[in-house]
């Protein structure tokens, strides 16, 4: 069985290598490698000798072993960012050589299997059984009972990600129409849907985003313990209430925990989404290399959320802003590659966005390209003299007249008659270009 022991143990990463594994005679065997490997890249039959953490603060039986079956991967996947490994030269060699493409990968659109048009139907028919819910998980442990019956949550979760897989910006539009009075239930999806899309965007194995969604739909359920006052407060909290909130994280632990059936790392991303790169976060002010890689992936999405989320005591930021935020604390509170990754993921103008572009023309955001982060792909719905015209989508990326298709300025969600929800069910209705 797996199980995790949490240390309060400094510990600093071994610097990169690429050497051969030694003999007890001290002599190199031409067969035998030891190199650094992202942990996206492993596979059954290596042995893995070291990780980017303690040996104590991952739920594995031993310090080194041999990979023999795909849930060991998966451990190490959802905790480590690279290990260190050793397998034979001629076996290591072909993996090596995919570390480069891997870290290339967040710099280029995520593969689509269906445009966004043809997708948009069932991403919102997921997204409302998803939101039914969430609602009613809500609405029982309201009432007192805690028999979530969480295992219902899986399938709805691999709906969503089966849609994010054929077109991530799908769902993304998804996300953008909000409603102030159901913020819980709307945020905690929200942050799956951004959690299995980032996920996936950073390249992480199909078999992994399900458990990624069900982390980020699960992260704040220790909040419907707290409080409706303090949760629901308009104004500033006192440090007493503050208190009070911060214990959602160990709140929501406890009630995970009564399930047997929970992956631990779904509860250890619910205790520790809060916990800062720094050391000053909570409830335990983990170190660095304490806080598990699907923690950190949550803290990020979970901060974006919130940040660009209107709320009972205050109005959400635009996202340009909240990027600074998330960009500004790298580092600090959040982990510094994802927190770029992320922000290459959303781009500038995020997907379901209204612009108007330098042709006069007004558009919404189909697709961001993370290489290209001013030359979305857009939907022309308005030509430049304000008048609707048959929907187009035009890949800015692709364009070489700049001045004749760049984006002028981003305009607010109804300018010009526009709204995304009123495009969304054009869209459900069969309205397509």
């Amino acid at each position: 069985m797996w199980f995790r022991r949490k240390t309060n143990r400094a510990h600093t990463a071994p610097r990169p290598i690429a050497e051969k594994a030694m003999t007890p005679s001290g002599r190199s065997p031409a067969s035998l490698r030891r190199t650094n490997l992202p942990v996206d890249l492993l596979e059954i039959g290596m042995k893995v000798v070291n990780l980017d953490r303690p040996w104590t603060d991952v739920p594995v039986l031993f310090q080194g072993f041999v990979l023999t079956d795909p849930g060991q991967a998966q451990v190490l996947r959802q905790y480590c960012e690279w290990v260190v490994v050793e397998d034979e030269e001629r076996r290591l060699a072909p993996i090596i050589s995919k570390v480069a493409r891997l870290r290339k990968r967040t710099t280029e659109p995520m593969e689509e299997t269906r445009s966004l048009l043809e997708e948009i139907p069932r991403a919102k028919a997921t997204w409302n059984k998803t939101r039914i819910f969430v609602e009613r998980v809500i609405r029982d442990i309201e009432q007192g009972n805690n028999n979530l019956h969480l295992q219902h949550a899986r399938p709805i979760i691999r709906n969503c990600v089966d849609s994010i897989k054929a077109n991530a910006s799908a769902m993304f539009w998804m996300t953008r129409i909000k409603s102030r009075d159901a913020y819980t239930a709307e945020h905690c999806l929200r942050v799956a849907i951004f959690t299995v899309a980032f996920a996936r965007f950073l390249g992480m194995p199909d078999e992994d985003l399900e458990i990624a969604g069900l982390c980020g739909l699960l992260h704040d359920i220790g909040k419907l313990k707290v409080p409706p006052s303090i949760l629901n407060k308009p104004g500033a909290l006192s440090p007493d209430e503050f208190s009070v909130m911060q214990k959602h994280t160990t709140l929501g632990y406890k009630l995970l925990k009564q399930d047997p059936d929970v992956d631990s790392i779904i509860s250890d991303v619910t205790v520790h989404h809060h916990e800062r790169i720094d050391g000053f976060g909570y409830p335990h002010q983990l170190e660095e290399a304490q806080i598990s890689r699907f923690a950190r992936l949550v803290s990020i999405v979970d901060a974006f959320d919130a940040l660009t989320s209107d709320r009972c005591y205050r109005d959400g930021v635009p996202t340009s802003d909240a990027m600074r935020i998330l960009y500004r604390n790298r580092g600090q509170q959040f982990d510094t590659g994802m927190v770029e990754a992320f922000i290459r993921m959303i781009g500038v103008y995020p997907p379901g966005s209204l612009v108007e572009l330098s042709s006069g023309e007004v558009a919404l955001i189909v697709a961001t390209h993370p290489g290209k982060k001013l030359k979305p792909k857009v939907e022309v719905l308005l030509d430049a003299n304000k008048h609707p015209v048959t929907p187009r989508v035009l890949d800015l990326s692709k364009q070489p007249d700049e001045t004749q298709h760049g984006i002028l300025r981003p305009l607010p969600d109804g300018a010009f008659g526009i709204s995304l929800q009123g495009r969304i069910q054009q869209l459900v209705a069969g309205d397509r270009p």
